[in-house]
């Protein structure tokens, strides 16, 4: 009876463990931002490799504790025109804004997107001008999703070609 019942207490302890398991990886949340990341490194860094590309730069700041940041992220990453146009014309970096590192120096520099809400869409030039701040919630669709035709407009009025005076002028 003894081994019956130690048999018993394992499969027990077994299944306990596995729902634990099961329930702590559905619990968590994506990590897309680096929380201990040094933005100012990572903003040269991207700056560096704009004017080595002649990109401008698309920088996303939010949070993992954002849900419409993951979401973002997600819904640019998954659409394959959407992420091809960012690589094409532009150098994309997330940069962290939490509790544990709200980035305020970087937030300073970037003329305080947070303002906006999050995910808040910043577009600097190659040399660090900051060109344009996008508040995200005029790119969304309804209060589940972003809007794709938004998205692909704003990103093709910030890129170089659009802002290339050259483009404008009377020939």
């Amino acid at each position: 009876m003894k081994k019956q019942y130690f048999k018993y207490l394992l499969i027990f302890i077994g299944l306990a463990f596995f729902n634990l398991t099961v329930l702590k990886a559905q619990n968590e949340k994506p990590t897309i931002y680096n929380i201990d990341a040094d933005a100012k490194t990572d903003l040269n860094n991207a700056l560096d490799k704009a004017a080595k590309e002649g990109k401008h730069l698309l920088i996303q700041v939010g949070g993992n504790w954002c849900k419409w940041c993951i979401k973002f992220h997600g819904f640019i990453k998954s659409d394959a025109q959407i992420d091809s146009l960012i690589n094409v014309d532009y150098v994309y970096l997330l940069i962290n804004y939490s509790k544990e590192n709200r980035n305020l120096e970087m937030m300073k520099q970037l003329e305080y997107p947070q303002r906006f809400g999050f995910p808040v869409l910043v577009v600097l030039d190659a040399k660090g001008k900051r060109l344009h701040t996008q508040d995200s919630g005029f790119l969304e669709s309804g209060e589940a999703s972003y809007d794709r035709e938004k998205i692909l407009i704003f990103l093709k009025n910030w890129n170089k070609k659009a802002l290339d005076s050259n483009n404008y002028l009377l020939k």
